[in-house]
């Protein structure tokens, strides 16, 4: 198999986890933990200054539920908000989804021109009918969400407050969902959902940049449900210890752990569906720009795949022509009869660079969200905000 070239966002995970034991660990150790001191310490007093009502916190007038996690990287938001939005549909309310629009990029003047933008704003990624923006402009979370979900308004706005004013105004919802929205305590809510990634559930103990943690973990006594998510390894003896480890922070959160299934294989090119029993002993090639790449890879063998060769990139990274057409050389050269990547890969993967090349099939592995413990919880959850 060939050797991953690791990005530089991955050389810091290595560096903070302890894996990394050259010499840019002794070099670069101490100034990361001096940092790290100096960030948590100025996280903490922002907290407090909004927790004792001297930061002036707003409600926009609907329920409001913060989707979010105490830790950088992948905990799997995206999922979480999508199984939450289709069951508060369900339920009978009118959800908007509100999204910071991470690495969303400006409309172009014709575009502003044309729609009469002239100064930046809240964007509207999906009305709830059809959808308006391209991934670029709208980003890839945001515009997956879109895709995915009926009857749903998504919107963007680095102004969390603005972006949900907007979605009640003009859109007159009565639930706002509040993606990656943890940290952002200046719009006031009613329900904090916290995920934390079975696999590194406390970043290493360590807030940024010494660790992977946001905030100092006292943090967690804000929230009333805990989604453990990745669920698939954790054994019943890891899960009381992790809870354990939970409770010195709150007692009260009602604590769920999910996990994801694979359910199909869709065509990046022509967006044919395919069963996952099609990845039995098929040579494959790996390309993903995720936070947690290796998660990934072990569901794609866990589903018999041999995985001959692997790239990674950074997170959310753009996959450019060139780089697309080097992926295509590479699988052929170490005999992959296909490409996979993640759904939120491929949005951000051209159906036109390289074909020339005829390159092997390209797919993208949809999986569902499902819980394991405290389905009842999540019901409840629901069915309390469906009621009012």
């Amino acid at each position: 198999m060939r050797k991953n070239k690791l990005s530089r966002e991955q050389k810091w995970k290595k560096l903070v986890s302890g894996q990394d034991r050259t010499w840019r660990r002794y070099l670069i150790w101490p100034l990361l933990l001096a940092a790290g001191k100096i960030y948590g310490a100025v996280i903490k007093l922002r907290n407090r200054l909004y927790e004792k009502g001297y930061k002036k916190r707003y409600w926009p007038g609907c329920h409001v539920i913060s989707v979010g996690n105490i830790t950088v990287g992948g905990t799997g938001k995206t999922p979480v908000v999508a199984m939450l939005s289709r069951a508060l549909t369900k339920g009978g309310r009118k959800v908007a989804i509100v999204s910071r629009g991470y690495k969303s990029h400006s409309p172009s003047l014709r575009f502003r021109l044309k729609h009469k933008e002239f100064s930046n704003k809240t964007k509207v990624v999906c009305d709830g009918k059809e959808l308006l923006l391209s991934p670029k402009i709208a980003g890839d979370e945001p515009y997956m969400l879109a895709q995915e979900l009926k009857n749903v308004i998504v919107v963007t706005d680095p102004d969390r407050v603005r972006g949900a004013r907007y979605a009640m105004r003009e859109f007159g919802v009565d639930t706002i969902i509040l993606d990656d929205g943890m940290q952002h305590m200046r719009l006031r809510r009613q329900n904090d959902i916290v995920l934390i990634d079975a696999n590194c559930p406390f970043g290493y103990g360590r807030i940024l940049p010494a660790g992977l943690l946001r905030e100092p973990l006292e943090g967690l006594k804000r929230a009333d449900h805990i989604f453990i998510t990745k669920a698939e390894n954790l054994t019943e003896e890891k899960y009381r210890e992790l809870v354990d480890d939970i409770r010195l922070y709150n007692q009260e959160a009602e604590i769920l752990t999910c996990q994801y299934e694979p359910e199909k294989l869709v065509s990046v090119h022509t967006e044919k569906e395919s069963p996952v029993s099609l990845l039995k002993d098929l040579p494959i090639m790996v390309v993903t720009g995720i936070a947690q790449p290796d998660g990934f890879v072990t569901i794609l063998e866990k589903q018999g795949a041999n995985v001959v060769c692997k790239r990674f990139f950074p997170d959310h990274h753009r996959f450019r022509r060139y780089e697309i057409e080097e992926i295509y050389e590479t699988a052929k050269n170490f005999g992959a009869q296909a490409v996979l990547v993640t759904e939120k890969d491929a949005v951000r993967f051209s159906k036109h660079a390289g074909l020339e090349m005829s390159p092997p099939p390209v797919y993208y592995l949809k999986v569902v969200l499902a819980i394991k413990k405290g389905e009842e919880n999540f019901v409840h959850m629901v069915e309390e905000i469906c009621s009012r």
